[in-house]
């Protein structure tokens, strides 16, 4: 039993870092396409991976900034277009 909790422990911390990383990928491919879902998904998992305690927190930050950034770009370009969605 004692040698399956330091097991467990390590596989959260590595899901944890993936959803850091997984944050960082989508929020930065939210700024080109799809950001009315990549950023909220960006979001979230950055928050939840910085909640948890990820090793990789400055790309948990990234995505996280990266996620709002999609955020607002949408919304400047619905502004501008005076419609729902933006493109190229």
């Amino acid at each position: 039993m004692h040698l399956t909790a330091p097991a467990t422990r390590r596989t959260g911390i590595r899901d944890t870092d993936g959803m850091a990383v997984a944050s960082f990928v989508l929020g930065l491919l939210g700024l080109l396409v799809l950001n009315v879902f990549l950023g909220p998904i960006a979001i979230v998992l950055a928050a939840v991976a910085l909640a948890r305690g990820t090793n990789r927190r400055g790309r948990a930050w990234l995505g996280l900034g990266l996620g709002a950034a999609d955020l607002v770009v949408l919304a400047a370009f619905m502004q501008a277009d005076n419609t729902i969605s933006w493109s190229f």
